[in-house]
């Protein structure tokens, strides 16, 4: 804050301040942590917090000729913590900071111009102190006075234990972080670190106006996109207040904690650090943007972001969603995100035929504009966002009760800046009925439909065990002689198994089949998305299954067996599923069009089954659509 309009004082400081420099008696004691009236701080002197771990004095940030007065860890000179007169160098080593008959801090130059003023005002007895904290404060009075302005209030880059960023909501004033210009320019640069307060309260960093990151909303234990919080909850506590006066966010360090501070980078990345007393090091615990899908709309509306799927540029569309430029999709151009598939079914808010996708794992979209109750379950929150036609998405607004979460914040806009995230949350998307995946079982029981499925699967069992006893055992005896001694996969789609000489491949997984067609992995990866989550229609003890688009097949559903389930008895039982299913076609038996076996993968595309599986007819579900 840089005064400009005191002349008078100005004209008074050009007789005072020669005595100030040459006055050695009126200087701050070494090794002292208060500044009164009558002291001052020259260039070369410093105040020390009680403690002994921060340290005010004038600095020269590595820029040939220009000082600056601000605060450093003591045991870091070059971790500086605030600057006051950072847009206003000094030009040269004769800066002085004193107290005014106003009781403002004043800093002034070798011209007597004050380049900093704290702008306050206080008794004849204030104070000045650094406090062990790292924050500097004026008091009325004596150390224990009331505080009339503190350097906390006024954040450079870097968010100490015990400040907070965020808004006043009664006076409108905002705390908030901003670069510095270059990593030896303290001068506001181009980034700054906020709270949105807005919906519901998120991080988010900006370029100028520009966001450019977005930490997730936050779900009572952190923010949704960042859940390394957890790992390190045993360090510090975090606290989100959100009240009638203010919302606001900040942390502070459990006992025993090394020194931290949080720092937005000139370069743009907001930094959590740890001291290492052992190395005398600063550790990174947290780093943001941690990845291209940490790019703040990266994939546009609806688009979801994937950092372990660079075979789908990242990017793929949610379920029910498809690219709305297909053609800037293929030049890897994702900005424009995706369009809804079907049109959903409002039924005017009195019944409708739209369900949801649970979309698991992920870093929930921008709450901006988003709209949230606190008081409500999140079984109310389903039925409230079907009733409303403009309600694309939902999810719980607290976590900390554990289970699903209570409360309701509710998407009506764009859902821009989706990500899968490790530990992320579930987020219930609207969709219509076709895109469910699964119909909803009726609520009679189909006895029709259970007997005209478990009479021919009867038959099927009952051949299956003739031929166990038929002539045809002595040829499956035969074929079983392949699974020590594999045939060769030739990997063209579509393919086929030829027999080989037993010395011609190593010993891999028994294929006891001679001709059934193959397809190639990268085939199956196009087809579910690189495996995505949101593709995901039933899992097993062994098992994900999966939806995909596979060409030359449609819709089809993907079995993948789990990498490590992969027993050599799974490795047989998966090979005869092939043998067994190739050769059995029924209307009521699903068919096995295809496999993949390909870097130790074992998957089985089957034809999709829109009727979803016969148990659900036989025994009900009562989950969420």
């Amino acid at each position: 804050m840089w005064s400009k309009n005191q002349p008078h004082l100005h004209s008074l400081l050009l007789i005072v301040v020669p005595f100030l420099f040459v006055s050695t008696a009126s200087a701050a004691n070494p090794e002292s942590d208060i500044l009164d009236k009558g002291r001052n701080i020259t260039d070369g002197e410093t105040l020390v917090s009680p403690g002994g771990s921060f340290t005010l004095g004038f600095f020269p940030p590595g820029v040939l000729g220009k000082r600056y007065l601000g605060i450093w860890f003591s045991m870091d000179e070059d971790a500086i913590c605030w600057v006051a007169n950072r847009d206003h160098p000094l030009t040269d080593a004769r800066g002085v900071l004193v107290i005014s008959d106003t009781r403002s801090l004043l800093l002034i130059d070798s011209s007597g111009q004050v380049v900093w003023s704290s702008n306050t005002t206080g008794t004849a007895s204030t104070t000045v102190q650094l406090l062990e904290s790292g924050n500097l404060v004026s008091r009325d009075g004596n150390a224990s006075g009331a505080i009339t302005w503190q350097s906390f209030d006024h954040p450079s880059n870097t968010l100490l234990p015990g400040m907070k960023i965020g808004k006043n909501l009664w006076t409108g004033e905002e705390w908030y972080l901003t670069s510095w210009r270059s990593a030896d320019d303290p001068a506001t640069g181009n980034f700054r670190y906020i709270t949105d307060t807005e919906g519901v309260p998120q991080n988010v960093m900006l370029d100028g106006g520009k966001r450019i990151y977005r930490t997730g909303p936050w779900n009572g234990l952190w923010f949704s996109g960042v859940t390394e919080m957890g790992t390190y909850s045993d360090m510090f506590i975090y606290r989100l207040t959100s009240s009638p006066s203010e919302i606001t966010y900040g942390y502070v360090a459990k006992a025993g904690t090394p020194f931290s501070r949080l720092v937005l980078t000139d370069d743009g990345l907001f930094r959590r650090l740890v001291w290492d007393t052992s190395s005398r090091a600063w550790k990174i615990f947290f780093q943001g943007p941690r990845d291209i899908c940490d790019q703040y709309g990266r994939c546009g509306a609806f688009g979801l972001c994937n950092a372990s799927a660079p075979s789908t540029s990242f990017c793929s569309c949610v379920r029910g969603f498809s690219p709305a430029s297909p053609v800037q999709w293929k030049m890897r151009d994702t900005s424009n995100g995706c369009r809804r598939n079907v049109t959903l079914d409002c039924g005017n808010g009195i019944s409708t035929t739209d369900g949801f996708v649970v979309m698991q794992g992920v870093k929930l979209p921008d709450t901006h504009n988003a709209s949230v109750d606190a008081s409500i379950t999140l079984e109310e929150c389903r039925t409230r966002c079907l009733a409303n036609c403009s309600c694309l998405a939902y999810a719980p607004l607290d976590l900390k009760g554990g289970g699903t979460g209570t409360g309701c914040i509710i998407w009506r806009e764009d859902l821009m800046d989706l990500r899968h995230v490790d530990g992320g949350q579930s987020l219930f998307l609207r969709s219509a009925k076709s895109e469910l995946g699964e119909a909803q079982p009726p609520k009679s029981f189909p006895t029709g439909i259970v007997i005209g499925v478990t009479v021919p699967l009867v038959t099927i069992i009952l051949a299956l065990v003739a031929f166990w006893f038929s002539p045809w055992r002595r040829r499956w005896n035969r074929e079983r002689i392949l699974v020590d001694n594999p045939p060769r996969v030739v990997h063209n789609a579509p393919r086929v198994v030829d027999n080989v000489a037993p010395d011609s491949h190593p010993p891999n997984l028994a294929l006891l089949t001679t001709s059934f067609p193959a397809v190639g992995l990268p085939a199956v990866v196009q087809a579910t998305g690189n495996f995505s989550e949101a593709n995901i229609i039933g899992k097993g003890g062994f098992s994900v299954i999966y939806k995909g688009e596979l060409d030359g097949y449609g819709t089809v559903a993907v079995k993948r067996l789990k990498q490590d389930s992969l027993s050599e008895k799974i490795k047989g039982d998966y090979a005869r599923e092939i043998v067994l299913m190739s050769r059995f076609t029924h209307a009521n038996l699903v068919k096995l069009l295809c496999y993949c076996q390909e870097n130790a993968e074992c998957i089985l595309v089957y034809e999709f089954m829109r009727n979803r599986s016969l148990n659900l007819y036989i025994f009900g579900n009562h989950c969420i659509a």
